[in-house]
């Protein structure tokens, strides 16, 4: 009862979706620490270590999407660009306009929202740019639409930079996302290993906890996760799934092992995406 329960639980909240290897998560660590101290070095010469305080805040959060998931959506350089100048362009615009900044503050963040919107920029720290345009202190208002080139326009530049290189040598993490495809093809042994990933699963490999896709596109894809049926159980013949993404989310239901065996096509976990298990990180299920 109880694991079922916590299964459910991770599902609906995506607690546990994915687990990184050491080497992934240490890269990670490591680009993130190089990004942020050169937007340090940059925004410390331009405003001031107490100045740019507000500002490094937002490039740390970008610098968790560049060097944590730098194939999301929300990572790539229109998004990080569009998103940092077009938010410190309002964020300015509100404090230069509006004398409260009980007004200003959220008035400058509520637009920014919206014009990432349309200009299809959607970035969350951008958000936190506009604030720091308003809630920045003197050093900041004394710089005005200044700001905007220096030092908002500098760090998106050098903290892109910095992404591009520093990924570069991991050929499944190289940013942006459009390079990460640009791989060599296969020599034997990676053909056989990949024609390994695609043998139908086998009703004894379907796991309690796991989550398996139908290996659909579109509106016929559907995602399940096993909530009950480990083999150790007295019920091992049958599985019951939840559906926690596409068609017929969030039902759940009973099927025979053999039954959902034939149904799954492959195992995948979740990082910003649902990702084959046995693939590289560019392959999506």
């Amino acid at each position: 009862m109880h694991s079922r329960f916590f299964s459910v639980l991770r599902a609906r909240t995506g607690l546990g979706g994915k687990r990184t290897g050491h080497l992934e998560k240490w890269l990670s660590l490591t680009g993130g620490l190089a990004g942020i101290l050169a937007i340090m070095l940059v925004s410390e010469a331009s405003l001031g270590l107490s100045g740019s305080a507000s500002l490094v805040a937002s490039m740390g959060a970008s610098a968790v999407l560049l060097f944590a998931v730098p194939h999301g959506a929300l990572s790539q350089p229109w998004p990080v660009f569009g998103g940092h100048l077009v938010s410190a362009v309002v964020g300015v615009a509100c404090a230069q306009t509006i004398a409260q900044p009980f007004l200003a503050a959220p008035l400058a963040v509520g637009l920014a929202i919206g014009a990432m919107h349309y200009l299809r920029c959607i970035h969350p720290p951008g958000g936190a740019t506009a604030l720091s345009a308003v809630m920045g202190g003197d050093a900041v208002q004394a710089l005005g639409f200044q700001f905007v080139i220096t030092p908002v326009l500098l760090n998106v530049l050098v903290i892109l930079s910095i992404a591009v290189l520093f990924n570069f040598p991991f050929a499944w993490r190289r940013y942006p996302a459009a390079l990460g495809g640009a791989h060599k093809a296969p020599g034997k042994a990676d053909a056989q290993a990949d024609g390994a990933t695609d043998r139908p699963l086998r009703p004894a490999d379907i796991r309690r906890g796991a989550y398996y896709s139908n290996g659909a596109s579109g509106p016929r894809r559907q995602i399940r996760q096993v909530v009950t049926g480990s083999p150790e159980n007295a019920d091992a013949d049958t599985v019951t799934y939840q559906v926690v993404a596409g068609i017929g989310h969030p039902r759940t239901g009973t099927v025979s092992r053999e039954d959902f065996a034939r149904w799954a096509r492959y195992e995948v976990y979740l990082t910003e995406s649902w990702q084959r298990a046995e693939a590289t990180a560019s392959d999506t299920a």
